[in-house]
């Protein structure tokens, strides 16, 4: 977590699907530049609490939300019991997402919509919810975390794929419609990831027909979690209805 300054000072942000790996790290990010975080997990709220107390053990303000994106009244809830709290919402993190491989063939409609419904309809729920108190702000952010494989494919992955390039669709009206209001919306799509093996991060490029970071080494969640923190922040304040790779050079986009 990087500590520079605290440019997001006084304002709070939603990070959902932040019970571990990227959104925990985006979490932890907003909160070292001074954001209020709402750490948002589907169901395992020990997780929630773990990452909200690792953000107030180090002085920061955070507070444990279990709703899954995909029911309207869970995020109500959520976004009601944040105004109660931190009295105001600035920043929208929707990376709540499910992954799952299965070929097309065999996939099943209930397979479809378990995945695309989390990512597409979860993050209409939450920007809907969200959406009156983000124009309010002044400086109000949206970021969609999108997906690697949706730009390149994937066996396997037709439903993750379409849901996270769904996402840049989203991205792309979304920016239209809020810059009036002066609330930026992109997309970040992080590459692949490092995996956690024995109580560290092993970020050895594994395998793949498709992905090979140039950089030589698979992405830290802080190294996805600067660029949220960047995007929400103050310098880019005129950057908007983008797609951020953040991906150490496997695509060029």
């Amino acid at each position: 977590m990087t500590d520079t300054n605290k440019e997001l000072s006084g304002r709070v942000a939603i990070v959902t699907g932040a019970g571990r790996n990227i959104g925990r790290g985006i979490a932890l990010e907003l909160a070292a530049a001074g954001a209020a975080v709402v750490v948002n997990v589907r169901s395992n709220r020990a997780e929630a609490e773990a990452v909200a107390k690792e953000i107030e053990a180090k002085g920061g303000r955070a507070l444990a939300a279990v709703a899954d994106v995909v029911d309207p009244a869970a995020v109500q809830s959520m976004v009601a019991a944040t105004l109660e709290r931190f009295g105001r919402i600035d920043y929208l993190v929707n990376n709540a997402a499910l992954r799952q491989n299965i070929p097309f063939e065999k996939m099943s409609y209930a397979d479809w919509r378990n995945i695309t419904g989390t990512i597409l309809d979860g993050a209409f729920h939450c920007v809907q919810a969200c959406m009156s108190q983000l124009k309010a702000s002044g400086a109000g952010s949206i970021i969609n975390v999108g997906g690697l494989s949706g730009h390149m494919g994937a066996k396997g992955r037709a439903h993750v794929c379409a849901g996270k390039m769904g996402l840049i669709g989203l991205t792309r009206a979304l920016a239209y419609e809020l810059a009036p209001h002066q609330v930026t919306v992109n997309t970040l799509v992080p590459g692949m990831m490092a995996e956690w093996v024995d109580g560290q991060w092993d970020t050895r490029i594994r395998e793949h027909p498709l992905f090979r970071p140039i950089l030589g080494r698979t992405a830290l969640p802080e190294d996805i979690a600067a660029s949220a923190r960047f995007l929400v922040g103050p310098g880019a304040r005129y950057i908007t209805g983008q797609t951020i790779n953040v991906n150490g050079g496997s695509y060029f986009g």
